[in-house]
């Protein structure tokens, strides 16, 4: 039974569900699911989990990812990406210095508008749905976080390419189309590539076809994920049955804070929090 984390370099024109309906194939397992939407036309670290392993995708989705962002400034499209209709154009005058300042406008906690074409839910309906039937419906603004915003490369006078630290929730898509509506000629994505996600870099990333060279030996431990926090192993086989069982345990000496906890076997059991002497489960990895 396959269980695990495999980092997938995604590849375009594969939404992320494809990628996890094709391991489900090559894995034979059924429980596979990822830590992040990419979008078809994206490429990059896309988490996978597998078996067990998939009681961790809500952590996963909860953390700071980086992409690198393709800007084309004097176009805007109602996807707000190169594969849209195209909306408007215009010519495009501004120098890189101006790119660059009007990208710090957008560093720190600010709101986002969610574009039309996206699969967040108004009244029971997924947005895109109602963007190709040609309606637009009021959205919401959403609070996130650019921690970073650099821009890397110009590439040509209506090219840049850019790097972006975010929050869950970002639409790289529109921080293109705002950015380019704060320099007056309109602007929108053209590529992009998720170089971090949940804590995993393009470095540790393999493509599907080496799943279906290797299979189950690409797969991660599922505790990698969580080894920012110190470990505990269970003393004895009494807390170990008691852990087993979902009973929080009382433990000497041990400080308040979020824990590895570990069988007398050396399984991985589950992400526990200390307080005050109890250790109480987060999360269980163990059991079918």
């Amino acid at each position: 039974m396959a269980n695990g984390i495999v980092i997938i370099d995604k590849p375009a024109g594969w939404t992320s569900m494809d990628v996890c309906a094709k391991l489900r194939g090559i894995l034979r397992e059924k429980r596979v699911g990822h830590g992040g939407t990419l979008d078809p036309m994206a490429t990059g670290v896309l988490p996978v989990f597998v078996g067990q392993a998939t009681r961790a995708v809500e952590f996963a989705e909860n953390g700071r990812k980086e992409y690198v962002a393709g800007l084309r400034l004097g176009l805007v499209t109602n996807t707000q990406d190169v594969s849209g209709e195209t909306l408007e154009t215009a010519p495009v005058t501004v120098s890189r210095k101006d790119v660059e300042q009007a990208m710090a406008a957008f560093v720190g906690a600010i709101e986002q508008i969610p574009p039309m074409y996206s699969a967040i839910k108004i009244n029971g309906q997924k947005l895109y749905d109602l963007a190709r039937k040609g309606q637009s419906v009021e959205r919401k603004p959403r609070n996130i976080t650019i921690y970073e915003l650099e821009l890397l490369e110009q590439v040509s006078q209506t090219d840049y390419l850019i790097r972006c630290v975010c929050s869950k929730g970002t639409y790289i898509r529109t921080l293109c189309h705002d950015i380019g509506a704060v320099l007056g000629c309109g602007g929108t994505l053209y590529s992009l590539r998720r170089t971090m996600a949940a804590g995993w870099t393009l470095s540790e990333a393999v493509t599907i076809e080496d799943v279906q060279e290797q299979g189950e030996s690409l797969l991660l431990p599922t505790d990698r994920f969580f080894e920012e926090y110190p470990a505990i192993t269970l003393p004895d086989e009494k807390t170990d049955k008691m852990c087993r069982c979902g009973n929080p345990l009382h433990l000497q000496g041990v400080k308040n804070g979020t824990y590895r906890v570990y069988g007398m076997n050396g399984d991985f059991l589950c992400l526990s929090k200390a307080e005050q002497g109890t250790l109480k489960s987060i999360k269980n990895f163990f059991g079918a």
